[in-house]
């Protein structure tokens, strides 16, 4: 196999995460052709094309280039918290969840409240939100997630987000976006990422996710706000190098890597139906929720296998997916296509079993 492809191995298909593309070979070419500098002096010209780039098309003053989505908001928290505050967060959300517990390390207290579709009720956040006394801390941060993960891949549009950023405000709360997705919402909800942002303090967002480049996070918000959050990327160990390396994946991301999303989302809805057509799959669905390119499912009791059994079984058939004892997850990306789905389908009908018989 060409190892320049961005193509998956036959026989293989993956939808673990949109975490494994491959790069593209316009960006290998940019790669071999970058010109580089030392970034911790702020001299290497990718990176700072990079960051502009960014920044612009969040609508923010500044951007700031990370190895990672989580260092990404963990610099964010760290910005925007003192040591004793408190963040509140979506119970399902990453930065609560798959962040390693990192808020923890300088002392940020994590509020999490349990949402119906990753996004908090009015009254839910005027409820949580704490000016902070001799018993209480202070609400410093309200954290946003769009597309939200835990909650299927949901996307929202600014209607629904700048009226709680503007009640975290009213009470002197900063708001932060992790959006890792949120070219999936600009696709799905057809409003611009830059709007999707505009009432939010800070927003990161992937590369590596959806958009195709081997790694890297980006994160915006005002000049003084990225300063502040280049002396924590230093802190953590996230000062860089020759990071145009990488940074050129991401120029060519930002210029042609959100072409293929709509297509991402067509093969997840087809994926979503022909699962449920199956009668032993539940998928974890709500209607009237706009969904992207991330399918949450279960197995019912016309199943003949378990979730973990369902994932080891379809992993010896060349299909991988995540799952636990009863959710598992499937993420369509760049790399796959309609034959994947196909047999993806294929292997969960066989697996399951056709006629609902527990073995």
């Amino acid at each position: 196999m060409d190892p320049h492809s961005s193509v998956a191995p036959a026989g293989l298909a993956d939808f673990r995460s949109d975490t494994v593309t491959r790069p593209t070979p316009a960006m290998y070419r940019a790669i071999a052709e970058a010109p580089l500098g030392d970034d911790t002096f702020r001299d290497d010209p990718t990176v700072l094309a990079l960051e502009e780039a960014a920044a612009r098309l969040l609508g923010k003053e500044a951007a700031l280039f990370l190895v990672s989505g989580t260092m990404a908001n963990q610099v964010a928290l760290r910005v925007h918290c003192q040591p004793g505050e408190e963040a509140i967060v979506d119970e399902a959300s990453h930065v609560l969840n798959f962040e390693a517990g990192a808020a923890a390390l300088p002392g940020i207290q994590m509020r999490p409240v349990q949402t119906e579709i990753g996004l908090y009720a009015p009254e839910q956040l005027a409820q949580r939100l704490r000016r902070g006394n001799v018993h209480n801390p202070r609400t410093a941060l309200v954290c946003f997630e769009n597309t939200n993960n835990g909650a299927g891949g949901v996307a929202f549009d600014d209607r629904q987000t700048a009226p709680l950023a503007a009640l975290a405000r009213e009470l002197g709360a900063a708001t932060h976006l992790d959006g890792a997705r949120i070219f999936n919402a600009q696709e799905v909800t057809g409003v611009p990422a830059a709007k999707l942002a505009a009432h939010m303090d800070s927003v990161s967002f992937c590369l590596s996710k959806g958009l195709g480049c081997p790694l890297g996070s980006m994160l915006c918000g005002s000049a003084s706000f990225i300063e502040r959050a280049r002396l924590w990327r230093q802190r953590m160990g996230g000062g860089l190098r020759q990071a145009g390396i990488v940074a050129a994946c991401g120029l060519v991301a930002l210029r042609d890597g959100f072409a293929h999303l709509a297509e991402d989302h067509r093969r997840t809805g087809a994926l979503a139906e022909r699962l449920g057509a199956l009668g032993t799959i539940d998928l974890l669905r709500r209607d009237g929720v706009r969904y992207t390119n991330m399918l949450y499912f279960s197995v019912n009791a016309r199943s003949r296998c378990s979730a973990p059994a369902l994932v080891e079984g379809c992993r010896r058939r060349g299909v991988l997916f995540y799952g636990d004892e009863k959710t598992m997850r499937m993420v369509c990306h760049r790399d796959v296509g309609d034959a994947h789905v196909a047999r993806a389908v294929e292997a969960i009908a066989e697996e399951t079993g056709p006629d609902g018989a527990k073995e």
